[in-house]
C-alpha cells in the first residue's frame, strides 16, 4: 500500500480514464488528459534534474495547467510549492528563498515579477512558464531567466508511467496563508495529509478507507463539484485532490466572479460547491436575490451541498441562504494548514449559531487548556480552549523548529497540532468555534474574540463586512476596534452601532473605535488579514479620522 498522493490519483485513472475530470471555461479534460500531460510535464522536470524530495513552485491560478504541474510534480516525488498569486517581489522572494526552490512553474503576465526575483536565487534553476486563464494570449518576456513556455517543456516528451515505487513518507508541503506572520511551510506525510484532507478518512464515521476505496467509486454516477476558492491555497488543493481520487469531476474559474457563478452552478448542473465564508456567501446570495427580484431567476435547483471552511459563514447570510435553498444540507467545516478536517457542523434554520460556528468534532479532534491537558469534553462543557487534533498530524514547518515546537505538541506520549484555534465545549462531542488566539484580545482582563463580535456587527443593516483588532489602551491594555465597510449609501456612528449591539454582546466586547474603509482587508480565499486592519486603525487614529 503506497498511500500517496500520485498513486492515488493514478488509481482513478485505470479504473475511468474517459471521466471528464476538470473542466475550465469551455475546456474539459479527462482523467487521461491530465495522466498524458502530467507525465510528460513529469519527464520533463526529471530532464532538468528535479529529483524526489526537490521543491517546485506553482504560481498560477485556477487552471487546467495549474493541476497537471501540482499532479506532475507529485508524480516524480518532488514536492509542489503553493505560491500566493497576489504576492509582491518581496513576499516572492521571501517564499523562494524560504522554501528553496529549485523549479517554477508560472503563467506567463507573472514574468515581470519572476525576472526581477530570479536572480537573486540561485537555487532556482529552471522555470516553465505556463499560458494565464484569463490572457492566454500574453506575451510578456521571459528570456532574462530562460524561461521555457509550456508548449516546449512539454513537446517530444514521453506519456508513460515510469516512475518508480513511491512512498507514504514522501512529503507534500502547504504554505500557510500568512494572516499572522510570514507564511510557513506546513510538511505532511502523504499518508497523512490523505487520511486528513483528501477524503481517506469517512468524515462523518471516522472509519479509516482502504488505497483502493476512492477509485472503485469512480466508474459510478459522479458528483460535479465546484471549489470557488484559489488552488494556491490548501483548502481547495485538497478539495480538488479528493474528488480527483474518486472520479469526480471539478469545474473550476480562475477569478471569482458572483454572477458568473451562478451562471456555471445553472450551466454545468453543479450539485456541491465550497466557498469561504461570507467574503463568498454574501456576494452569491446578493447577486442570486438581485436575479430573482428581476423575474427571471436563476434555477439553482442542481445544488444539494453548500459548505463553507475558513472563515466565518455569518448567521445573517446563513439564513439569506437557507430561505433560498431550503432542500440544501449546509455544512461548516473546520480545520487548519496543520491540522486537515476537524470537525464539521450540520446547519439548518433551526440551528443557526449567533456565537460562532457550532460544528461536531471529527476523528482525533480535541480540546486543550492553558496547561496542556486534553479535556474530557463531557465533563468539561461551557470551558474554553484550543482546538487540537491528534492521529495523523504534520512533521512539522519547515526549516521552523522553534515554531514546530509550539504548534506540534507531544502530550502523553501522542502528537498534537494545536495552531491555536479556540473553541468552547458544547454538549453533544460538539464545539462553538470563537476565532484564532494569537487575534484574541485582551481588554481589561476579559477576553474578547473578534469573530463573536464580527459577527453580531454584521447584524447592522448598514455593515457590509468587519474585521475587528485589538490596539493598545492605557487604562485597559487593549481595546475592542471595528473596521469596517459599509453598504453602498449607508451611514453609521460609533454610539449608534454600539447601541445596536448591546442587545447581542456584554459591555466589554464593544468597540471602542470605528474606521471606515472602502474593502476589508482579505486575501484571495476570503481570509481576514488582521495585521493590515490593524494598520488601518492605527494609521486612522493618527490621522485624527478614528471617532
Amino acid at each position: 500500500m503506497a498511500l500517496n498522493i500520485a498513486d492515488l490519483f493514478e488509481h482513478a485513472v485505470d479504473a475511468a480514464p474517459e471521466n471528464p475530470a476538470v473542466k475550465v471555461g469551455e475546456r474539459t479534460v479527462t482523467f487521461a488528459d491530465l495522466e498524458r500531460d502530467s507525465n510528460r510535464l513529469a519527464h520533463f522536470l526529471q530532464a532538468r534534474g528535479v529529483r524526489p524530495g526537490q521543491h517546485v513552485g506553482i504560481y498560477a491560478k485556477n487552471s487546467i495547467e495549474h493541476v497537471v504541474a501540482l499532479l506532475a510534480v507529485l508524480k516524480i516525488r518532488a514536492v509542489g510549492i503553493n505560491v500566493n498569486y497576489r504576492y509582491v517581489e518581496g513576499e516572492l522572494d521571501y517564499l523562494f528563498d524560504n522554501s528553496d526552490m529549485v523549479a517554477l512553474i508560472h503563467e506567463r503576465p507573472y514574468a515581470p515579477l519572476v525576472a526581477a526575483c530570479y536572480p537573486k536565487h540561485a537555487k532556482l534553476d529552471t522555470v516553465v512558464v505556463m499560458p494565464d486563464a484569463i490572457e492566454p494570449d500574453d506575451a510578456s518576456d521571459v528570456s532574462s531567466y530562460d524561461g521555457v513556455l509550456w508548449e516546449d517543456a512539454l513537446a517530444g516528451q514521453s506519456e508513460a508511467r515510469d516512475f518508480g515505487e513511491r512512498s507514504p513518507d514522501d512529503l507534500h508541503i502547504i504554505y500557510t496563508g500568512g494572516t499572522t506572520g510570514f507564511p510557513k511551510g506546513v510538511m505532511w506525510r502523504h499518508e497523512d495529509f490523505w487520511r486528513t484532507l483528501g477524503g481517506g478518512i469517512d468524515f462523518y464515521s471516522g472509519e479509516p478507507l482502504e488505497e483502493f476505496d476512492q477509485s472503485k467509486q469512480a466508474t459510478d454516477p459522479r458528483m460535479v463539484t465546484f471549489p470557488l476558492s484559489p488552488l494556491m491555497h490548501g483548502g481547495a488543493q485538497a478539495g480538488l485532490l479528493m474528488h480527483l481520487f474518486a472520479g469526480h469531476l471539478t469545474i473550476m474559474e480562475p477569478k471569482f466572479d458572483a454572477q458568473r457563478t451562478w451562471e456555471i452552478i445553472d450551466r454545468e448542473k453543479i450539485q456541491l460547491i465550497f466557498m469561504t465564508g461570507d467574503a463568498m456567501a454574501r456576494p452569491l446570495i446578493e447577486e442570486f436575490e438581485r436575479k430573482a427580484a428581476t423575474g427571471s431567476p436563476y434555477d439553482g435547483s442542481s445544488l444539494f451541498a453548500i459548505s463553507s471552511s475558513a472563515a466565518i459563514f455569518s448567521p445573517q447570510v446563513k439564513q439569506r441562504w437557507i430561505a433560498a435553498f431550503p432542500n440544501a444540507v449546509f455544512t461548516d467545516s473546520v480545520g487548519a494548514s496543520e491540522t486537515g478536517f476537524q470537525g464539521m457542523g450540520m446547519q439548518d434554520k433551526e440551528q443557526i449559531s449567533g456565537d460562532g460556528p457550532v460544528v461536531g468534532l471529527g476523528p482525533s479532534s480535541v480540546v486543550i487548556d492553558d496547561d496542556n491537558r486534553v479535556l474530557d469534553l463531557a465533563a468539561n462543557v461551557g470551558k474554553v480552549g484550543r482546538l487540537g487534533r491528534g492521529g495523523s498530524v504534520p512533521v512539522g514547518y519547515y526549516k521552523d523548529p522553534e515554531k514546530s515546537a509550539k504548534t506540534f505538541l507531544v502530550i502523553d506520549g501522542e502528537r498534537y497540532s494545536v495552531p491555536g484555534d479556540n473553541a468552547r465545549i458544547e454538549e453533544g462531542n460538539r464545539v462553538t468555534l470563537l476565532g484564532r488566539g494569537s487575534n484574541c484580545v485582551n481588554t481589561g482582563g476579559e477576553k474578547v474574540y473578534p469573530e463573536e463580535v464580527e459577527m453580531a456587527i454584521k447584524g447592522h443593516p448598514a455593515v457590509y463586512d468587519v474585521l475587528v483588532v485589538g490596539i493598545p489602551d492605557e487604562k485597559y491594555g487593549q481595546a475592542v476596534a471595528a473596521v469596517v465597510e459599509l453598504r453602498e449609501g449607508a451611514t453609521l456612528d460609533l454610539e449608534e452601532l454600539r447601541t445596536f449591539l448591546r442587545a447581542h454582546l456584554s459591555g466589554y466586547k464593544l468597540p471602542r473605535s470605528l474606521t471606515f474603509v472602502d474593502q476589508i482587508p482579505r486575501n484571495a480565499t476570503g481570509k481576514a488579514q488582521y495585521p493590515r486592519a490593524k494598520e488601518l486603525v492605527l494609521g486612522a487614529q493618527t490621522a485624527g479620522a478614528t471617532p
